[in-house]
């Protein structure tokens, strides 16, 4: 049975949460559209976890109202639970069963018949490239082959609205690619997908929206493009060609700018500019300076700078939440 059809796949109003003295959710307001990707990001101890937790019927709120797909998270859990999926932060899957057994059993708490239970195990196995490990008992796969067991197991339902909560921890590069690719085809088959992450590439790469939270609260709410424009103005990043010309660089983008330039390890210097306009100058002056480039790029600032410049924390520091 479904919810009642909104435009909205989760909303929340108010939501307060307290672990003895520590304030887990201070008031939060979450409203996420069907058929998107919606992130919430935020540094350790930030709330988002409680908060999906609150929303999957996991917890329940001290105060504050939460549908999920038109139905009470407080008064119709049972509901709630038959549309959603959810991947915790952490593999939960039996380390004694095989991966057929796993989601099998899953899809039969589900009351799927044993033979569809099956076709729908052998589906999502060969999604997550684990059909050859099929038959091998989960305590033996690696990190990576779990979490993406986990979030199979998450997906048997076939549910409407899927919370990921730090979905790709643990995995290399090409495995996370492989996870935004799922995310991505979840939502083209028209599922809600919210997220939460410790890596803004992340939410960038997939997020329609993006939620910050930080002590409890929701600092910043908008699309990745318009959270980037918090920061404000463009960033011009430069690096030579030659390192010893990295000072005679520095320089010439602080005659441009007016500001101190910053620099990396690798050599590369970028400085705040207040648009386009300025790149017939930078290029005109390198050029009377000889200095040449191998990197030149004019873009908004990038969803890291807009996280330290709303949180005061960098991203790596997002690590893992206990309780919340």
């Amino acid at each position: 049975m479904l919810g009642v059809m909104t435009e909205l796949a989760i909303e929340a109003t108010g939501l307060t949460k307290s672990f003895r003295e520590t304030k887990a959710l201070a008031g939060v307001d979450l409203a996420v559209r069907r058929g998107s990707v919606y992130a919430v990001l935020g540094p350790n101890g930030a709330g988002k976890t409680t908060a999906v937790r609150i929303l999957a019927t996991l917890l329940r709120a001290d105060a504050g109202i939460a549908r999920v797909n038109g139905f009470d998270v407080r008064t119709q859990p049972g509901k709630v639970r038959e549309s959603i999926g959810l991947t915790g932060q952490f593999a939960s899957v039996d380390e004694d069963l095989t991966g057929t057994e796993n989601l099998v059993m899953i899809g039969q708490l589900l009351d799927l018949s044993t033979r569809a239970a099956r076709q729908r195990a052998a589906e999502l196995l060969a999604w997550f490239d684990l059909t050859e490990a099929a038959s091998k008992v989960a305590k033996n796969y690696s990190g990576g082959m779990r979490r993406r067991l986990d979030l199979a197991a998450s997906l048997v339902g076939r549910p409407q609205v899927i919370f990921l909560d730090e979905p790709t921890t643990g995995l290399d590069p090409a495995k996370r690619e492989d996870m935004w690719d799922v995310v991505r085809s979840l939502v083209s088959d028209g599922s809600t997908v919210l997220l939460t992450t410790q890596y803004l590439e992340e939410a960038d790469a997939l997020a329609d929206e993006i939620t910050v939270m930080d002590h409890g609260l929701v600092i910043a709410h908008d699309t990745p493009h318009g959270l980037k424009r918090v920061v404000g103005g463009q960033r011009l990043t430069v690096r030579p060609a030659d390192p010893e010309r990295h000072d005679d660089l520095l320089e010439v983008l602080r005659g441009i700018s007016g500001q101190a330039p910053e620099a990396d390890g690798r050599g590369t210097v970028t400085v705040p500019v207040d648009g386009d306009d300025v790149l017939p100058d930078v290029v005109a002056r390198l050029r009377a300076a000889g200095i040449a480039v191998e990197e030149f790029s004019l873009h908004l600032p990038s969803l890291d700078e807009v996280f330290f410049t709303l949180t005061g924390t960098r991203s790596r520091d997002n690590d893992q939440e206990a309780l919340v």
